[in-house]
């Protein structure tokens, strides 16, 4: 996000960032076409093209563009028409090129090891040092798109309240949002595959990852001696022009940005649609303002949970979402669950309830929640629409139904195909 957030206290708004893949129309398989789109429309290359509240930007690779809000709001659910708007304006100019956008956490069957282009303009000396560093041609760099949700804070207390209280529901959060179950064209055993490719993706330096789940932390200083030196310090022998040195090289699934005094929550697929992001944002938002008030549960005992308890139910809700068994009674505790044992998406319908006057949840916000979590999140829908099906014209059908739904704005039900 470009905007300053220095002033901003916690919850007072929100940036939201959203991924999409581009796509050819008819085959709908990748093009790398975001610097002709971007060219387009601005009428010059550039990395970042404005358009009143929001911005079209480049990421790593060349058929992917990101739409986000430029300055936080401090209502999400006034900004679903305008993200619908802006890939309506997307659509409109990849139409001159056959293209289109394409939703969810990753493409079906792109193979990265072939189709992969990386962006050559604005700042291709860091994507080339990633590239370089790591090899990009894997899923968990160049297929992957996702929602970052940045909240700001104000302070030392603020950040460590807030990093608190994201820490303990990062794990939660694919059970809700998995979208992305099928990628090299089959069903890859997992809900979230781009969480399980994403977890992997940096493993050459360990120190940018770690178990995904952040360690506990209390101030700046000590964020920055605990996670970003290490960080810094390991990549020094592969980086020595210091292009990478910044506190984005954290990979985690929460990371500081105290160039912005937000914290950026990086773990949630991208849906079929706006409505479906801002909805999910919605929820997250209203937990972790929550968790940060010590509604269920004291500052200490969040901070307490270890990092391996965290990061052990993350791996369950990447494998099975809703469906993925939590069996920690401290954990639960945390959220005010008086049982000791769960599905993630009972514990999900437990947070809604008790959230559902959250000023962010607006009535439409709640009954995409209640849509979720009955038909399953959106990667157990594909499945159920691809039963037995993933020969290319059966997975053609079911992803081209999702970018209609993208087009459109509405939610995909398995029925729809």
């Amino acid at each position: 996000m470009t905007h300053d957030a220095n002033l901003r206290h916690a919850f007072s708004a929100c940036g939201i960032e959203l991924e999409y893949m581009i796509v050819d129309a008819q085959t709908l398989s990748v093009r790398p076409i975001a610097d002709e789109l971007l060219r387009y429309a601005a009428g010059s290359q550039v990395a970042e093209f404005e358009r009143g509240h929001f911005a079209w930007s480049n990421e790593l690779v060349l058929h992917l563009v990101e739409i986000k809000n430029i300055q936080p709001d401090a209502q999400l659910d006034t900004l679903v028409a305008g993200f619908q708007g802006e890939i309506a304006s997307i659509d409109s100019q990849l139409a001159r090129f056959g293209a289109r956008l394409m939703p969810t956490g990753m493409h079906p069957w792109m193979n990265p090891l072939h189709e992969t282009r990386i962006w050559p303009h604005q700042n291709a000396e860091i994507y080339r040092s990633f590239d370089r560093i790591f090899d990009c041609r894997q899923h968990g760099w160049a297929n992957l798109q996702s929602m970052h949700v940045n909240l700001p804070f104000a302070g030392d207390s603020e950040f460590s309240r807030l990093h608190a209280a994201a820490r303990v529901l990062l794990p939660l959060l694919p059970a809700l949002a998995a979208s992305s179950p099928v990628a090299d064209g089959r069903s890859r055993d997992v809900l979230d595959f781009r969480m399980e490719s994403y977890r992997h993706h940096p493993m050459r330096i360990p120190a940018l990852i770690g178990r995904v789940i952040p360690d506990t932390v209390t101030s700046r200083s000590e964020y920055e001696t605990s996670v970003l030196a290490p960080a810094y310090r390991d990549i020094a022998p592969f980086d020595p022009e210091k292009e990478l040195q910044y506190e984005w090289i954290n990979a985690r699934g929460a990371i500081a940005r105290f160039d912005r005094s937000a914290l950026e929550i990086r773990v949630i697929d991208l849906q079929e649609c706006p409505q479906a992001d801002l909805a999910i944002a919605a929820l997250t938002m209203a937990v972790v303002r929550a968790l940060y008030r010590n509604r269920w549960s004291a500052l200490e005992a969040q901070q307490a949970i270890g990092t391996e308890t965290l990061a052990e139910i993350l791996l369950a809700c990447i494998r099975d979402a809703d469906r993925a068994v939590i069996d920690d009674p401290r954990f639960l505790a945390l959220f005010g669950f008086s049982k000791d044992r769960c599905e993630a998406g009972e514990l999900w319908q437990h947070l809604l309830a008790q959230c559902a006057l959250d000023p962010q949840l607006s009535s439409a916000s709640r009954q995409v929640i209640v849509t979720i979590l009955q038909h399953g999140p959106l990667a157990r829908r594909i499945l159920t629409a691809l039963g037995n099906g993933f020969d290319q014209a059966r997975l053609k059908a079911v992803y081209r139904q999702l970018c209609d739904c993208l087009a459109t704005g509405r939610l995909f039900l398995a029925g729809q195909v």
